[in-house]
């Protein structure tokens, strides 16, 4: 099942609240005797990439069973999403349980869509919620397994939303009563998202009329670091922004730095540096990488020409 974004965090009644963790969304099934799948959304298969969760499904888990859910690393405090992208870069069983030995990770199970070849798909979500609390219990499921939580207490989803720093990336809305239908877009999906300062080092399309952003903080070093891209600006905004930017002299900080398209894209942005003077305000959501930057692309608020670059934030704080 598929989410829809909506505005506000609010918890209607008759519906069930869920934190989303920022990690791989996977489907995992045991079968009969040591058979085990472990996939993507996508459909592709994950198995050999995660031989921890493998061989857990093979020991905890009841035969022909079914699990929805996500696999998190958790590292130094917070979930680390690129720990997970690294674990799918291995190849080769000794790879694989070298990396689940220095990064392993977690399945948090949100829910129950087959047990014991019993199929729950029909079920609404309160009852497979109750059958997934009880397959924990009952079986004693243990680490890799972790139970994610769910509320129908709107004073819980709002301390959830304090749990941004950790890792919860969004807050997912389900109806009590609801069957489990593959692919359908009817879970609510709220994203917490802030305003921050960033300073604009380079745009990708001409300075004339920029595309996109690319913006980075300071250290106390006084070292510039990148730290996301805008999504695309409208023509409009371009035009505006484009007498507020000055191209930049061959001292510019990031000046023979190369720059990706997206997360864990081969393909380089084709960029123009600018001094790195004008301060915007950008609309930015929990998740960070490793390195401290935004991991998702961030949207334009505001362009702050009033605010000296000195001002923003460190990158360190």
């Amino acid at each position: 099942m598929l989410s829809t974004t909506v505005e506000s965090p609010d918890l209607p009644s008759g519906w069930a609240a869920e934190p989303k963790w920022d990690g791989y969304r996977a489907q995992l099934a045991r079968y009969r005797g040591e058979q085990v799948l472990l996939r993507s959304r996508q459909g592709t298969d994950m198995t050999s990439a995660f031989p921890e969760v493998r061989a857990a499904a093979v020991e905890q888990l009841p035969e022909d069973t079914g699990l929805d859910g996500e696999l998190v690393v958790w590292e130094a405090g917070r979930l680390a999403f690129e720990r997970l992208q690294q674990r799918l870069v291995r190849r080769g069983a000794g790879a694989a349980a070298r990396a689940a030995a220095e990064q392993p990770v977690h399945f948090v199970a949100f829910d129950l869509v087959r047990v014991r070849g019993k199929d729950l798909t029909s079920w609404p979500y309160a009852r497979r919620r109750a059958a997934l609390e009880n397959l924990f219990a009952d079986s004693g499921l243990t680490a890799p397994f972790t139970l994610c939580p769910s509320t129908t207490d709107p004073s819980t989803v709002r301390e959830w939303l304090t749990w941004t720093t950790v890792g919860v990336e969004d807050i997912l809305l389900k109806r009590l009563d609801e069957p489990y239908r593959a692919g359908a877009r009817t879970w609510r999906k709220y994203k917490p998202r802030v305003t921050e300062d960033a300073i604009v080092g380079a745009v990708t399309g001409p300075v004339t009329a920029p595309r996109t952003l690319l913006v980075g903080r300071y250290d106390r070093q006084g070292r510039f670091h990148f730290i996301g891209r805008t999504t695309t600006l409208s023509r409009a905004t371009g035009a505006a922004l484009a007498p507020l930017l000055t191209s930049a002299s061959p001292e510019h900080p990031w000046q023979g730095r190369q720059f990706s398209a997206g997360w864990g894209s081969r393909e380089m942005l084709a960029v123009h540096l600018v001094r790195p003077e004008l301060v915007v305000e950008v609309a930015v959501d929990v998740a960070r990488d490793a390195a401290g930057r935004w991991r998702h692309a961030v949207r334009l608020h505001r362009a702050r020409p009033d605010m000296p670059s000195e001002t923003v934030a460190l990158f360190d704080d």
